[in-house]
């Protein structure tokens, strides 16, 4: 046993002996892997301590320069839905408890601008003649736009205690402070005087003056108004109504008796449907300040009385289109049938004034005005009087175009005259006679 595990023991040692050297005999191969297990290891950890302050100054820059980014895009991203909720650019949610469906609040679509537009728009094509201008009517469209979008603005900035104090507004820029009122006032002037600039450019000073006299009826008349005195419904219907006269103005540069047909629609419909919302939600509006007619009438019976009223005068309008030619006799029928829808709903807001009948006829009237405007654009007829202005026009511009052709024949004729005359010089001889030959014939000029 114990000479196996010597020669064992010794036989380790000789493959250790081979393996490992002697330190003593051979220092310099027995030093040499320490001194490059040393070098490997401290080499890597300088270049990792590089490597990694590197990646330590990318990262903070790369985290500052995304939260520049963010921060901006953040900012355009705020002020780009302040500015669109302050525009009212497009149909916008309000909750209203008031007329809701049911006990629970329900999502009513308001529309001011995107209706501002439509019937300017509508007036337009209306007052344009055989062909419609697209890009006039863009242009007009969007200066119409940006001009509203500075009434709404203005309208809100004057009346931040008031919307603050109300339940369907109390959650705009300016009543929830995510703006400021000189922001949106800035913001207003720029984007009105941008609005009629187009306007004049594009269209008119007809247009362009209509454009500024709402854009003034509407900031300055109407807003006040609406805490002094419940004749703000009606100075409203008339800020309403200057809309499609300004489109038409744009299209023909001038105003008829046909332009009034969708002007006097838009007054006399916009009475009922403010009417029934000033009847369901006058809480609301006490609240905030505001001076409506249904605040004196308790039971209803007047506020239902005016809607029906109204409802009445535009019975007619569809005949009326058609004898003075702006439609065909089909809108006529068409447009009778629908007033009397509405007017049915206004004479059962009457006869059992509630909130029931009154959510109703503002429903109702909320239908009328997109199938009134299609029935008018789809048999509308082309203005003549445009049309006949656009013959003289043509008829005009040939008339002076020959005189400019005979002005110009004229003075041709004079720069001729005025030129030295021509010498003339003799054809040549065909064959020449000689003088010592007078036998032959005489010379012949070639002509």
């Amino acid at each position: 046993m114990w000479r196996g595990g010597a020669t064992a023991a010794s036989a380790a040692r000789a493959v250790r002996s081979r393996l490992y050297p002697d330190p003593i005999h051979h220092p310099a191969t027995s030093l040499a892997p320490i001194a490059s297990a040393r070098a490997s290891s401290s080499a890597p950890s300088v270049a990792s301590a590089n490597n990694v302050v590197e990646a330590a100054a990318a990262a903070s820059a790369a985290v500052s320069v995304s939260q520049q980014a963010g921060s901006v895009s953040d900012a355009l991203r705020h002020y780009g839905r302040c500015y669109w909720e302050l525009s009212k650019a497009r149909l916008r949610n309000f909750s209203f408890p008031c007329i809701s469906l049911s006990n629970n609040p329900s999502d009513v679509f308001i529309v001011f601008s995107a209706l501002v537009v439509a019937t300017s728009g509508a007036g337009y094509v209306l007052g344009s003649g055989n062909i419609v201008d697209m890009a006039g009517l863009c242009c007009t469209c969007a200066g119409t736009m940006m001009v509203a979008a500075s009434a709404n603005t203005l309208n809100q900035v004057f009346e931040i205690k008031n919307d603050s104090k109300m339940k369907r507004t109390m959650r705009r820029p300016l009543s929830s402070g995510r703006i400021s009122p000189a922001h949106a006032a800035v913001w207003a002037a720029s984007v009105g005087a941008a609005g009629t600039a187009l306007l004049a450019w594009k269209a008119n000073g007809l247009a362009a003056g209509l454009a500024a006299s709402n854009l003034v009826l509407y900031a300055f008349v109407y807003t006040p108004l609406k805490q002094i005195h419940p004749v703000n419904t009606w100075v409203g219907a008339v800020v309403g109504a200057i809309p499609p006269l300004l489109g038409w103005a744009a299209a023909s540069t001038e105003l008829s008796v046909n332009a009034m047909i969708l002007p006097a629609a838009l007054y006399y419909w916009q009475i009922p449907h403010f009417m029934a919302l000033a009847y369901l939600c006058r809480d609301d509006y006490l609240a905030g300040g505001y001076r409506m007619f249904s605040f004196a009438d308790p039971t209803g019976k007047r506020t239902a009385w005016v809607s029906l009223r109204n409802c009445l005068y535009m019975l007619p309008l569809g005949l009326f289109a058609y004898n003075w030619g702006l439609t065909s006799q089909w809108f006529g029928l068409e447009a009778s049938l629908l007033t009397m829808g509405l007017t049915i709903g206004a004479l059962s807001f009457m006869l059992e004034p509630s909130p029931k009948t009154a959510r109703r006829m503002f429903y109702g009237s909320l239908l009328y005005l997109p199938a009134f405007m299609a029935g008018l654009l789809l048999h509308r007829q082309p203005n003549e009087q445009k049309v006949q202005n656009m013959a003289e026009k043509s008829e005009l511009d040939g008339v002076l175009y020959g005189a400019d052709l005979q002005d110009e024949e004229r003075a041709r004729q004079k720069r001729e005259d005025k030129k030295p005359p021509r010498v003339q010089s003799r054809p040549p001889v065909a064959y020449a006679s000689v003088a010592p030959f007078p036998f032959l014939p005489v010379p012949i000029y070639e002509s």
